[in-house]
């Protein structure tokens, strides 16, 4: 399923235009980024958590060359479904 699909299911299910299905869509993943960006987390009971996970920084190789790189430290998204999500996909 794709944004547009979801879109159309939002507004279907929700009795709502496609355009105002859209806005409510994007103004909740925008506050889910800016949420996390700051260090916060996301948790919505029943589907998931998402977080700011530090990743190491690390040793890793050129594909082309072989040659090792160093790879910096650095902050990344991070979801962990919820235990209901997890039992429903099983």
């Amino acid at each position: 399923m794709n944004k547009a699909q979801l879109i159309e299911k939002l507004a279907s299910e929700t009795k709502v235009s496609k355009t105002q299905a859209e806005y409510i869509l994007d103004c909740t993943l925008e506050n889910i980024k800016k949420a996390v960006k700051k260090g916060d987390d996301v948790k919505l009971v029943g589907f998931g958590t998402f977080t700011k996970a530090k990743r190491k920084a690390r040793t890793g190789r050129n594909p082309q060359t072989g040659k090792a790189i160093k790879i910096p430290a650095s902050w990344a998204p991070k979801f962990r479904p919820g235990s209901e999500f997890k039992a429903m996909v099983k």
